[in-house]
């Protein structure tokens, strides 16, 4: 019944990019490129809005410079699925459902997120989403392009 549960879920999922088993997340492969990591979950309301944004950055910024990186730390791949049933996500997507990555990264909010120059240094943390501040986050983003 959950695999037949799982199979219906991935069916009418609208993500247009993978998910992936925390395990294959490589940090280092992004290198050369500005990346946006994004730690989020399917109870977090401000997620919801940050996800229609995050799209538009792939749309604005060339994807040879710029990626986006999400990782979900729901401990139900069911929670997962059902957000993004409702949500579109034009990104790739790691599952941590045991917050092994987000414990290494000290998540203290939802949605977390880090600004990765193309060398690999983490240069800004926001903790939180907030629409008036998403002009300040992209001027974040150009000065590294």
């Amino acid at each position: 019944m959950k695999k037949l549960l799982m199979v219906l879920l991935l069916t009418i999922s609208p993500v247009k990019a993978e998910i992936y088993n925390i395990s294959q997340l490589d940090l280092k492969s992004h290198q050369g490129k500005v990346v946006y990591l994004d730690f989020w979950a399917s109870w977090c309301k401000p997620c919801q809005k940050s996800f229609p944004w995050m799209n538009s950055l792939l749309q604005k910024y060339p994807r040879d410079a710029f990626t986006i990186i999400t990782v979900n730390l729901d401990a139900e791949t069911e929670a997962m699925h059902q957000f993004l049933s409702k949500v579109d996500a034009d990104f790739d997507i790691y599952h941590d459902p045991s917050g092994r990555i987000a414990e290494q990264f000290e998540i203290e909010g939802m949605p977390t997120s880090y600004l990765i120059d193309s060398n690999g240094k983490v240069v800004k943390k926001h903790i939180g989403f907030y629409s008036k501040q998403v002009d300040r986050y992209e001027r974040e983003i150009e000065e590294l392009l």
